[in-house]
């Protein structure tokens, strides 16, 4: 059986209960009536008790009941009709079904994997190739069951309807409440009034029903107080004299209705009462399969709603109990018109059922206090007043029946002599005569000891209720009255079981003989149906699946098709539940199950179980089954308005090869065509590639209009390129981020126009209204005949929403054959004509113009063919006889109307675990765009964009951005791989001319005439180009009026190129980024890409070196002083004309030289030309030398440049300054950190050993840098077309450490050479020290002296000379430095070439210099004779302060300093 949702236990426990009755007096009731209930159904949540009780049993002992629940009904002694019980069955079934949406049930069974919910109608029938998709989740356990709701909510309904009977006591009642309001004038006037309306009802003779367990029934007054609307102290003083009158245990005080208002509306009380009360739509049947029908219905059915509810699987009034006949009425061919009675009855009430109804509330008077209240009165009426009398009557039973059979004081000391000796030989019961109307006395000990039996039953006491069981058994079989002997031997086995510790196996040939003595003898199906059902959960839950099953089936007949269809389903599920599941039979049973469904008028579980079935036959070789069982889904889907399935089903029968006659082939026939009556068919031809369909969202691309051209955007004839569409996203991920403030949602997915397979369609697309969407669909002719698509058209499905609206407001669906231009505008190809064995691709477009959810299904067409061949066209006749239409105008033409969908599976998930052991697909939603509100679209228009420059080459071209949307434009920026190639000028700039053409002949840079003088100074700041830090800026946002260009307007603005600086072609990509002023919920932002290709020449080649000037302040100007003592150094620039003459460049002039430092500038220049214009020719080579000095200000950057003509370019303005700002990263960079070069990573080394070496090396490592960009403006002739033109640009150098060259041109990157993978991380490297050559640039040093001196030797042997030693710290630290004057050269050469002299007084001296202090040593050299001699012998040691016990570094020695002395 299918799993519960109960134990057995709980289940059987639940099923005998203590019967209480009530009796309500007119004011009691009204007062209940407030909160739309009764008095019995206010207390039915609250009556299973939440604590134990006790009582003691006649051998006093304590007895235990756990998990009590009473039965509170109302007296009524009408008896059940058995009509009224059927009718209440059926719709507890019917409405209940599987829910829909919800993960299947998945049962492993054998080599089956079984889905066992609604979800089998799609993934068991044959038509669905890949239903073990819908397999979601699989079973942890092999021998998992699935649930059966229908069938617990039947067993619950069927046990709590049964008639009360003379045989057993337990549906008896037990105790009666008499329930008066306290309003009453007299309220024990009303007592007394309804304890005799029970008296008369119990003892009159007058009624039959209801049945009374015991003749002295327990009487409890319960006094109902309205606390809204009572005299709270005359209830308290009434309920005192009930407590003198009654007893207390035999009264309560019951105060309700403590809510004196409506509840607010943030208030929610719980309704605990409405799944305890009978609804005719139980889950709410009636809403359900609306929408689940509504869902499925097609636009070829036109249905009203009242035809709705017609096709709702409603149970009728009067349940169907005759045989259906053989086939439905309606059908085609079908001899009988009888229709079933459920359906008629469905149409019947079908005015009647108002499915929009709102439920019924209850308990509106009612607090959660009150709830506690009537939850408090439970458990006091059941510990004080029924569990006592309940003990009471068991004590009195037994000592009436010790008395009376003269036994022992308890039935427990005779046990010996009720189950020893003098057994009864058991007979047959074929041998029994029928004597099951043998009816006992009420005072007979029989009986007796049956009531005292059902009294311990119902309190739990299940040893001493299996003792009487079994004796009265024992008395029932020796008076042959079968019908008591029964009850005994079902309610004994049921006993023994229930037993704590299972002291006794469980008998279950009891049972069989009760349910054989039941059926056979008695003739009463419904104890043996009851007993069946108990014996069947009892024999599951002891793994006895066979014995079940078994049982199950033998209780099947003919009286009742329901009961037979459930207890074969539950049968069914027996055998899959085997420890060796046996498959077919569950197959089988199922089937057998579905037809008795159908027969019921339960056709939504017939079709539920012939789909589970087919899952079991499908694929076997059984084809006279598969055809039984697709002609059965086809009726039964067509029955529930489900055409497409039943289609399908159909068609399935007529495909394959049938074993079938050709009657039952043409009754198969004219069923399919029936149901395929107004519907599209599925065409075959020709073969649609549904995994290569793409989609396009967008207009299509403009073509270039003279020196206009259209930005290269999307489309589909480009081909998808997978590095291309990396490279997009990140720059629409850069874009964003600037955007947002440097923030990228977690959610944020690139923009994607064109969809296909390659790319990632697991979310749905935004497409905006009223701009295009194209479909591209690849056909293919697998004929040699050619095939004619005519009135071709895609299929969609729409949805329209408001997403203005928080939520979306879903304002109807419509499935489209026929295009509706109000809603979407769809294109009709005339005619589409694929060759033979051809594969042809097709375009087709769709324009939205509401804003919702729309699906493409697929493509409807005409198909046909121009062939002149009767015999083909015969043969299409027959294939499809219903669908063909003969034109006579043109007889060659011959065609269908059809449609084939577009299916695309998603691509293959394989992340968890489990979907890398099965294969399981995600969701492709190309198909499925959403329609978003409005947006802007740009346009954007490039004007005299160049193809070619020469490296460096500085171009002016213009664009054009145009708002052709209906809603204004703002936030635009741009976004490109190669931020340095172009410019938009600074938030300063100049930008006339404001026209194309009045810029064709002007110059790219401003300009302006100056007198010829030496460099200008000027400071520059990098924030004013958009520069903040060291990266250089990739996203640049684009000046607009007022920050938005309005609807259909349009602006050009100029737009600075510059060359690459390296030779060959590049690709440039620019994605431009825009919003909408309105936010939108879905689309926030567009974007609009454009791809350049830009071919560079080879111009200049532009190499620097920096030499640091030895000369230190002396005599001269004051400027000039001022500037020595703060130093200076010799830059020297040599500049070569590498171009070949391929671009047709006569010549290069160097018009200007400026640089860009923070510490230096150029000063002059050195070079003998002076001011004259420098000319380079092919492969022509030229050398400037200039003079830097240091600057006198540290803010900003200091720009300074050396002209050579007498037009100075301002290069601090554009479009100078922005590429020298946006060129590209130097090979080293200048700082630690992370550093982009060519979309590679490269991380400095951040984290040095010791902070000390790290600061002396910073110190030593600024005594020899530069940071000094040297700017190369030039100008090239070229001649083109026997025109002269002249192009301008600029290159830029680095200079970076004194006496390392910089080069214009980056030099190639290396190709990375292939590591080891190491798991284990490197030692970190050791600190890093200065080197040598940069420690010896820490002090230079100059000697001043006389040129030649004279001196008379005859007279004065010794000449001494007066020499001042000049020392200048250069670094930033203390110094701490060591002259030697005792070195002397001892080199032959120079001996020869210099004389021998020595140094007088102190040959060694120590200093400390401060920070660029410059400090004169004053020496004496002391000569001998006449010569030339070399004065730069002294060596110069240093080392800063703060390096501890490193060692003194020789210093560079100066040049030589040559002095003459002559003798006079």
């Amino acid at each position: 059986m299918a799993q519960c949702a109960q134990s057995v236990q709980e289940f059987i426990q639940d099923s005998f209960v203590p019967m209480v009755s009530v009796l309500c007096s007119e004011d009691a009731e009204r007062v209940t009536r407030k909160n739309n209930l009764s008095f019995p159904e206010l207390l039915r949540p609250f009556c299973r008790l939440t604590s134990e009780g006790h009582l003691r049993d006649p051998n006093n002992q304590v007895v235990v009941v756990k998990g009590l629940r009473i039965s509170v009904t109302g007296v009524n002694t009408r008896s059940p009709n058995s009509g009224e019980v059927r009718k209440l069955l059926s719709q507890a079934v019917s409405g209940c079904q599987p829910p829909e949406g919800l993960p299947a049930n998945v049962i492993t069974a054998g080599d089956y994997d079984l889905n066992i919910s609604d979800r089998s109608v799609k993934a068991s029938v044959p038509w669905y190739s890949d239903w073990k998709e819908m397999l979601t989740q699989l079973s942890s356990s092999k021998y998992y069951t699935a649930t059966t709701p229908w069938f617990e909510a039947y067993r619950e309904n069927f046990l709590q309807s049964m008639p009360a009977s003379d045989h057993e006591f337990l549906n008896h009642y037990l105790a009666c409440m008499l329930v008066v309001s306290s309003r009453e004038a007299v309220p024990t006037e009303q007592f007394l009034k309804l304890s005799q309306e029970q008296h008369r009802i119990q003892h009159s003779g007058e009624y039959t029903y209801p049945k009374w367990f015991i003749p002295n029934t327990l009487k409890y007054y319960v006094l109902l107080h309205d606390i809204s609307d009572g005299d709270e102290q005359r209830a308290d003083s009434v309920y005192e004299d009930m407590k003198q009158r009654y007893g207390t245990q035999g009264c309560y005080l019951l105060k309700i209705n403590s809510r004196t208002g409506a509840a607010g509306p943030d208030e929610q009380m719980p309704d605990p009462w409405s799944q305890y009360l009978q609804k005719t739509n139980i889950h709410s049947p009636v809403s359900q399969f609306t929408s689940s029908i509504q869902a499925r219905v097609d636009c070829f059915f036109t249905i009203s709603p009242g035809a709705v509810l017609a096709i709702l699987d409603v149970v009728s009034e009067i349940h169907p109990l005759k045989l259906e006949q053989s086939a439905d009425p309606g059908f085609p061919g079908n001899p009988s018109k009888a229709v079933n009675s459920a359906d008629t009855a469905r149409t019947q009430k079908q005015g009647s059922v108002t499915p929009g109804a709102a439920p019924t509330a209850h308990g509106a008077c009612l607090t959660l206090n009150d709830h506690d209240r009537i939850r408090q009165f439970i458990q006091e009426f059941t510990f004080r007043g029924l569990l006592p009398h309940i003990e009471k009557n068991i004590r009195q039973l037994n000592d009436q029946l010790v008395s009376r059979k003269g036994l022992s004081r308890s039935l427990f000391s005779a046990t010996k002599k009720w189950f020893g000796g003098g057994k009864v030989p058991e007979k047959s019961i074929a041998e029994l005569k029928n004597t099951a109307g043998l009816l006992y006395p009420p005072e007979a000990p029989e009986l007796q000891i049956r009531k005292m039996a059902d009294l311990c039953f119902l309190v739990q006491h299940y040893e001493l209720a299996y003792s009487c069981y079994h004796t009265a058994k024992k008395d029932f079989l020796s008076d042959q009255a079968m019908l008591y002997a029964a009850g005994s031997l079902e309610m004994a086995a049921v006993s023994a079981f229930l037993q704590s510790g299972a002291p006794r196996p469980y008998p279950a040939h009891y049972m069989e003989t009760a349910i054989q003595t039941y059926r056979d003898v008695c003739k009463n199906m419904v104890l043996a149906e009851r007993c069946a059902l108990l014996s069947a959960e009892v024999l599951k839950s002891q793994a006895k699946y066979s014995d079940a099953a078994t049982l199950l089936i033998k209780m099947t007949s003919e009286d009742s098709d329901l009961r037979s269809a459930l207890l074969l389903e539950q049968a069914a599920h027996c055998f899959i539940n085997m420890r060796s599941p046996m498959v077919r039979k569950f197959a089988f049973h199922m089937i057998l199950s579905g037809h008795r469904y159908s027969k019921a008028g339960q056709k939504r579980h017939a079709l539920r179980c012939y789909c589970q079935a087919m899952q079991v036959y499908k694929g076997k070789g059984w084809t006279l089954a598969e055809d039984h069982i697709n002609f059965t889904i086809g009726r039964q889907s067509f029955t529930l308005r489900q055409p497409e399935n039943a289609v399908a089903a159909f068609r399935h029968i007529l495909i394959n090869d049938s074993k079938q006659t050709a009657t039952q082939q043409s009754a198969f026939l004219r069923e399919y065509l029936y149901v395929y009556k107004g519907s599209l068919p599925q065409l075959p031809l020709p073969c649609v590639h549904s995994a290569q369909t793409r989609v396009f969202f967008g207009h299509e691309p403009r073509l270039a209009e003279g020196e206009k051209q259209a930005a290269t955007h999307v489309w589909l004839d480009q081909e998808f390129d997978q590095e291309q569409a990396q490279l997009w996203a990140e720059l629409e991920e850069q874009v964003v981020a600037v955007a947002n403030r440097g923030s990228v949602h977690i959610s944020f997915q690139p923009t994607q126009y064109c969809l296909s397979s390659h790319t990632e369609n697991l979310r749905y697309p935004f497409a905006v209204v009223e701009e295009p969407m194209f479909v591209e669909v690849v056909f293919r002719n697998p004929l040699k005949v050619p095939l004619v698509l005519s009135d071709l058209s895609l299929l969609w499905k729409f949805t329209t929403k408001d997403f203005s609206k928080p939520q979306g407001v879903q304002v109807f669906s419509i499935l489209i054959i026929c295009a509706l231009n109000d809603i979407i505008s769809t294109e009709v190809i005339p005619e589409f004509t694929v060759g033979l064995e051809e594969t042809k691709v097709a375009r087709l477009k769709l324009l939205p113009h509401k804003t919702g959810e729309l699906h493409v299904l697929g493509i409807v067409y005409n198909l046909g063919t121009r062939e002149e061949d009767n015999s083909a066209s015969e043969g299409i006749t027959q294939k499809l006889a219903h669908s063909l239409i003969f034109n006579p105008e043109t007889s060659q033409l011959m065609f269908v109307r059809g449609r084939q969908d577009l299916e695309i599976q998603g691509p293959r998930l394989n992340v968890t675990k489990e979907e890398k052991t099965s294969v399981r697909h995600g969701p492709d939603r190309r198909l499925d765009p959403i329609i978003t509100p409005p947006m802007p679209l740009l346009e954007v228009f490039f004007i005299n964009f160049p193809t070619g420059l020469l490296c460096g080459e500085i171009r002016k071209a213009w664009v054009e951005f145009v708002n052709v949307s209906a809603v204004p434009l703002a936030g635009l920026r741009v976004a490109s791989t190669h931020p340095e190639f172009f410019t938009f000028g600074s938030a300063t700039a100049d930008l006339t001319p404001v026209t194309p053409t009045a810029a064709e002949h002007c110059s790219a840079y401003k300009t302006m005439v100056t007198p010829p003088s030496d460099a200008a100074v000027t400071l520059v700041s990098p924030a004013a180009f958009g520069i903040t830090g060291d990266n250089r800026p990739t996203v640049v946002e684009i000046p607009l009026t007022g920050g938005v260009l309005g609807p259909g307007e349009a602006l050009q603005i100029p737009l600075w190129l510059r060359g690459p600086d390296r030779e060959g072609v590049h690709e440039i990509s620019f994605l431009f980024y825009y919003e909408g002023l309105e936010k939108n919920a879905k689309l926030g932002h567009r974007v609009l890409r454009h791809k350049a290709v830009i071919c560079a020449s080879r111009s200049l080649s532009v190499r620097a070196t920096a030499c640091r000037s030895n000369t230190l302040p002396g005599r001269g100007k004051r400027d000039e002083r001022e500037e020595e003592r703060s130093g200076s150094m010799l830059v020297f620039v040599d500049v070569e004309n590498i171009n070949t003459s391929e671009a047709g460049v006569r010549e290069f002039h160097i018009v200007q030289v400026s640089s860009s430092s923070r510490q230096w500038r150029l000063h002059k220049c050195i070079n003998p030309a002076g001011d004259k214009d420098s000319k380079l020719a092919s492969r022509e080579r030229g050398k400037l030398c200039f003079r830097a000095t240091r600057c006198r200000t540290q803010e900003g950057e200091t720009d300074s440049c050396t002209k050579f003509c007498q037009l100075t370019i301002v290069s601090s303005t554009t479009p100078c300054a922005d590429f020298f700002f946006r060129r590209g990263p130097p090979s080293e960079p200048r700082k630690g950190g992370v550093i982009t070069v060519g979309g590679l990573l490269r991380r400095q080394s951040l984290t040095p050993a010791n902070s000390t070496d790290d600061s002396m090396t910073s110190i030593v490592r600024k005594c020899s840098e530069v940071e000094l960009d040297i700017i190369v403006l030039w100008k090239a002739y070229v001649v083109e077309d026997n025109k002269q033109l002249i192009l301008e640009g600029q290159l830029h150098v680095a200079l970076q450490t004194i006496g390392k060259e910089a080069c214009s041109l980056s030099q190639k990157e290396e190709a990375q050479e292939m590591v080891l993978l190491k798991f284990k991380p490197d030692l970190p490297p050791p600190a890093s020290r200065p080197s040598l050559e940069q420690l010896s640039h820490l002090i230079k040093t100059c000697l001043h002296y006389p040129e030649s001196y004279d001196h008379p030797f005859p007279q004065k042997s010794l000449c001494m000379v007066p020499v001042t030693l000049t020392l200048s710290n250069c670094s930033l630290a203390q110094v701490d430095v060591i002259i030697d004057l005792r070195h002397k050269t001892t080199s032959p050469e120079s001996l020869e070439v210099h004389g021998s002299f020595t140094w007088l007084g102190q040959t060694q001296y120590k200093l400390q210099l401060r920070p660029q202090e410059v400090h004169g040593l004053s020496l004496k050299a002391c000569f001998f004779q006449a010569g030339v001699y070399n004065l730069g012998t002294p060596r110069v040691f240093a080392k800063l302060a703060q390096s501890g016990t490193m060692c003194e570094t020789s210093q560079q020695s100066a040049m030589p300093a040559l002095i003459i002395i002559n003798s006079v």
